[in-house]
């Protein structure tokens, strides 16, 4: 049987990652800025492998609204294309043989708004997983108390510890959201 300290620490470790994989997805979402993250983690078919975009080019930005993809194998540069149009980023490449570029049009108003609901549904996401954290945690805590392995005292404080470290990773999440937010409304 886990310490409530193993069981803290397991929660906090958990909720960590969810904050990481949290600010992944948001960092794919499209902004009126260029961002190497926009295609990143695109998968594109390399000799029949799906394979990340990261992994076989450089992934520049030139300019404010321009990204620039350079495969380092240039037989691949078709494909990169390809998976570039098949994506749902709605972007259309310009392909010179050598690099594919990738201009990022201003959003429209209507199209930055659904981009904030977006934000807020991955988020909301993020805050359900810590909240599923918190319940294995609790249930954890109660199974001690049950099993006379913890007092209740001990399992009152150590519930209060878990929602001293849930609320500090819900704190940053919905940081990251308005920071999210003010970024994609911004003109």
């Amino acid at each position: 049987m886990d310490t409530p300290e193993e069981v803290l620490l397991d929660a906090d470790a958990r909720m960590r990652k969810s904050v990481d994989a949290l600010q992944r997805e948001l960092n794919t979402i499209r902004t009126g800025r260029a961002s190497p993250a926009l295609v990143e983690t695109l998968t594109v078919d390399y000799y029949g492998v799906q394979t990340p975009m990261n992994q076989l080019a450089s992934i520049s930005v030139p300019e404010a609204r321009v990204l620039m993809i350079q495969p380092w194998d240039k037989q691949s540069i078709k494909d990169v294309e390809r998976s570039i149009m098949t994506s749902d980023l709605g972007l259309m490449p310009n392909n010179d043989g050598t690099a594919i570029r990738l201009n990022i049009p201003v959003l429209t108003e209507e199209r930055r708004k659904e981009l904030v609901r977006l934000v807020g549904r991955k988020v909301e996401d993020g805050l359900v997983s810590l909240r599923n954290i918190r319940r294995d945690s609790v249930a954890n805590f109660r199974a001690m108390e049950k099993n006379k392995d913890l007092s209740q005292d001990e399992s009152r404080r150590a519930q209060e510890q878990l929602q001293n470290i849930t609320n500090a990773f819900s704190d940053q999440m919905n940081a990251m959201k308005q920071g999210k937010e003010t970024e994609v409304m911004e003109v």
